[in-house]
């Protein structure tokens, strides 16, 4: 079947989306879920039924509650260092006195990763754990329909006030009875955002008609964002917080009832990490404080230990104990057993047996082989203990005997607690590998299919045989059909687990089969035709005699390794040392590519000196040279070293020999500036130095000679306006990053207030858009008015000056090197690189591609969520403002490689413009 190049590349899309689909649906796990909401308020169990006939327990309904009145105070990437280490006894000095001699229990609540706002208020309230898909839906939360605290407590009449993160009204509607949202995304406001939650707290606790406060401060969160957790924000931010848990504590206290004591709880939902960004793994991310502070609790004795650690999801048994409440039915957390240790052993045998049906029942409803589970088993173990506990407690024994055997069923519960809750959180990082299997294989085939047909494909008008007609009648296609559809029925009737694939309809999966063997009889048919091509005469033997170059083994190795190193989780942590160590070796190619082109003349007969082109000629024909074979065939050769060797006269020949090695001292600097990863993340780097508080001065010199470095890259090729506008915007930069607090005039001496910088902001804004809007004027009158190449490649240009204006405004001043760097690279290996080896456009864009990739990793990103600067949205923003918040996020996290991107079309633009373009491929514009 003949198809033309645009036709055959739709249908590979079409099936590649129809891979990457069924592969990432098998990638994200399923979440371990009960019963829908609806059906969730069921009877609770009753107590063990004691052995024997006649001995029957009366307590059958839930236990009632345990405190009064509950205020949750969440605080926003609240680490637990921030209350518990050096920074909480000196900015929260009341918190920490509650927590060392206090009515209290500290404990450290382990998140699960994604570390973001709103997969941790579900795992807060529901006690289960989101998955990464969680992420996607965190800017724009729909309302949560699984059973949730919030949704017991108002179902049993508690009323219940919020106050901070718009998060909860959207993922809790018309459960408040009263409620004021901010939002969360407006990451430039640290001040005004508590401010609206705490307006309404000295009203709120003189009332009496709410059973519920649930506050949310974001201020801490955003400071991160903006400065770090080593910003001097920090400190005042953490004594704010400070007050107002003192103002609440104190009101509790006092208005108390005798019956029932008031409860404080104080949590983050994540932690923050060494950058001050959130969404991964490590330590600074995970674990935050966890208080509950209580008159009902005994005062605290003796030296202060190392709080417990606990998981961010036993938060929701627990407060549901508290309340009176049933336990969420998806919940995998467990009781913490301090909070309740205060009731008699018959109430905290009461609680932990709850919580152990709840968490078998959810078990049961998950997993088919529930009962060969060791938790099950302990549960049922411990099961059959409370009820013979429950038989000598009925028959009225307080001996010794019955409070021993109550400790020791006590302790089976919490490990059978503890198992369950482990086998649940396993199932939920269970991935469906059969689905993802299944999709990889569709995925590789249309990719070998694509490289295959590439050498025909990269013409606009290219038709070529697709070979689809013969494999569909072919006997290998229906031998293949036959063993998948085997496979299938095999994997699909011995599964344990729920498989996606498998749950689809008998004919979708036989088509599915069907396609996979198509695709792979047509790629064995295309591979039968090369070579059955590669066996006719050649018309032309000079031209297939060339052979490959350095660089081109290095491009498809490189390029083949990595894509080989994506199979393993580790190299896709660590995927910046992919990066950096084929940009290095690349650099050690090149300065052995400009030897050769330098010394290979060198060695010449001097006699032929004064004519390069002439003193090829006569190596070609008597190889006068020593060391060198040329092909007397292979003219384009002879052509790229004469100009090669044309260039390299006086200093520009030493210059383009340093030039790798400039490259090479750079990218080192570079490395040394962010550290970045999973492994080696934490260890500390030189934008750590230059980003504390004592070392503002040098940051602040550095960030002026970067500023003044881009003027004098980028200018070279602007127009008169475009060099006054740049340099007028690059001191709006280093004024904005004056104005909020980041660096220092010289002049400035003592203290100065720090503000949002929403003026010099969009002071620069005005410049970006203007140098932006010439080039794009000059683009559309070489495109419209007279087709004028030179006049596109000055169009491009200005766009990629206000291109770099807008990412210095945009990068944290420690972060500007990396775009002096990328500018002064992608200067010298023009002028002294591409130019005079005259490469061809594929390996150019390759090494465009290569060096975006490594500077995407020099400025401090990884594959993780966690080192998205969500800060680089709200420049110049009054609000939260969603599709420029977006886009400026995204523009700032993947500058480095959109930079290298427009410099390619930049750069074959002018070559082709002023004629020295030697590309050996066609360029498609």
């Amino acid at each position: 079947m003949r198809l033309r190049s645009g036709v055959f590349a739709s249908s590979c899309l079409l099936v590649q989306a129809l891979g990457v689909a069924l592969f990432l649906r098998g990638f994200f796990p399923v979440p371990v879920r009960s019963l829908p909401r609806r059906e969730a308020r069921a009877d609770s169990p009753a107590e063990p039924a004691p052995p024997g006939p006649g001995v029957v327990s009366n307590w059958t309904k839930i236990p009632a509650p345990l405190f009064n009145k509950v205020v949750i105070v969440l605080i926003d990437a609240l680490r637990d260092d921030f209350v518990f280490g050096s920074k909480g006894k000196q900015f929260m000095p009341y918190t920490t006195q509650v927590v060392e001699k206090g009515t209290s229990y500290s404990f450290i609540a382990e998140a699960k990763p994604p570390t973001v706002t709103m997969p941790r208020i579900k795992a807060l309230m529901t006690g289960s754990i989101p998955g990464f898909i969680d992420v996607v839906v965190n800017l724009n939360s729909p309302a949560l329909l699984d059973d949730n605290l919030i949704w017991q407590a108002k179902a049993a009449g508690k009323r219940i006030i919020f106050y901070g993160d718009d998060t909860w009204v959207k993922l809790f509607p018309k459960h408040f009875m009263e409620y004021d949202g901010t939002t969360s995304f407006f990451v430039s406001d640290f001040t005004e955002v508590d401010d609206n939650v705490t307006r309404h707290l000295d009203r709120v606790l003189k009332r009496e008609d709410w059973d519920i406060l649930i506050l949310h401060y974001l201020g801490l969160d955003h400071i991160g964002h903006i400065s770090g957790p080593n910003s001097p924000l920090v400190g005042p931010k953490l004594r704010e917080m400070d007050n107002i848990l003192k103002k609440i504590h104190i009101s509790l206290l006092s208005k108390e009832e005798a019956s029932l004591p008031n409860l404080l709880v104080v949590c983050g939902d994540h932690g923050m990490s060494e950058t001050g960004s959130h969404g991964g793994s490590s330590e600074g991310e995970v674990h935050t404080p966890l208080l509950f502070i209580s008159s009902a609790f005994e005062k605290r004795s003796g030296p202060l230990t190392q709080p417990e650690r606990v998981q961010q999801t036993d938060l929701a048994s627990t407060l549901a104990v508290g309340l009176g409440l049933p336990i969420s039915r998806n919940s995998v957390g467990n009781l913490i057993l301090p909070v309740v240790g205060g009731k008699t052993m018959r109430e905290q045998l009461r609680f932990v047996h709850l919580n152990g049906f709840q968490l078998s029942r959810l078990l049961q409803e998950n997993t088919p082989a529930y009962e060969k589970d060791p938790g099950y088993e302990h549960f049922k173990i411990a099961e059959k203990s409370h009820g013979n506990w429950i038989k000598l407690y009925l028959e009225g024994n307080n001996s010794e005997i019955l409070l021993n055997l109550g400790k020791k069923v006590l302790k089976q519960y919490l490990e059978a607690l503890k198992t369950l809750s482990s086998s649940l959180s396993k199932q939920v990082a269970q991935y469906d590998m059969y689905s993802m299997m299944v999709g990889t294989v569709i995925i590789m085939e249309v990719l070998l299919l694509l490289l295959l047909s590439v050498p025909k494909a990269l013409s606009k008008r290219a038709e070529f045989e697709v070979p689809l007609s013969p494999p569909l009648f072919s006997l290998l296609f229906y031998l293949m059909c036959l063993m998948l559809c085997a496979v299938h029925v095999i994997v699909c009737t011995s599964a344990e687990s729920l498989c996606y694939f498998c749950s689809m309809s008998w004919l979708t999966a036989v088509g599915v089969m069907m396609l996979i063997s198509a695709l792979m009889c047509a790629i064995l048919s295309a591979i039968a035709k090369i070579f059955e091509n590669s066996r006719l005469p050649l018309k032309n033997p000079a031209v297939s005699s060339s052979s490959w170059s350095e660089i081109d083994v290095l491009i498809l190795a490189g390029t083949i390794g990595h894509v080989l190193s994506l199979g393993a989780s580790s190299f896709i942590e660590e995927e910046h040392q992919t990066w950096y160590f084929l940009i290095n070796t690349l650099c050690l190619v090149l300065c052995q590519e400009l030897c050769r082109n330098n010394f290979l003349l060198k060695e010449c007969d001097p006699k032929h000196s004064t004519n390069m082109k002439q003193n090829f000629d006569s190596l070609g024909e008597t190889s006068d040279c020593k060391n060198i074979d040329i092909p007397a065939a292979d003219s384009s050769k002879l052509d790229k070293a004469t100009s090669s060797s044309e260039f390299m006269k006086g200093s520009h020949k030493w210059i383009s020999l340093a030039t790798p090695w400039i490259i090479l001292i750079c990218c080192r600097l570079l490395r040394s500036l962010n550290q970045t990863g999973v492994q080696w993340a934490h260890r500390p780097d030189f934008g750590h130095w230059l980003t504390s508080s004592e070392h503002k001065p040098e940051l602040s010199l550095l960030a002026a000679v970067s500023l003044l470095m881009i003027f004098f890259l980028v200018q070279r090729r602007c127009s008169l306006v475009s060099k006054i506008a740049m340099a007028l915007g690059l001191l709006g930069v280093y004024s904005y990053r004056a104005a909020v607090g980041n660096v220092i005039f010289p002049w400035q001496h003592g203290g100065k207030d720090i503000s949002k910088g929403i003026t010099e902001a969009r002071f620069v804004y005005v410049f970006v858009l203007g140098i932006v809007f010439t080039g794009t004027k000059d683009l559309l009158k070489s495109q419209v008015i007279s087709a004028d190449s030179s006049m596109k490649s000055t169009g491009l240009w200005e766009v990629y000056s206000g291109l770099v204006l807008l990412a210095a405004l945009l990068f944290r001043p420690h972060n500007l090197p990396v775009l002096v760097f990328c500018l002064l690279i992608q200067t010298m290996m023009t002028k002294y690189i591409w130019r005079p080896l005259k490469f061809d456009a594929a390996q150019i864009t390759i090494m465009h591609y290569w060096f975006g990739q490594a500077f995407f990793y020099f400025q401090g990103n990884s594959n993780g969520i966690a080192t998205v600067d969500v800060s680089a949205g709200f420049v110049g923003l009054e609000s939260y403002v969603e599709i420029p918040a977006i886009f400026l996020t995204a523009f700032a996290t993947y500058a480095g490689p959109f930079l290298w991107a427009i410099h390619l079309l930049c750069y074959l633009s002018s070559e082709v413009s002023s004629g020295r373009s030697n590309l050996r491929r066609e360029l498609l514009f």
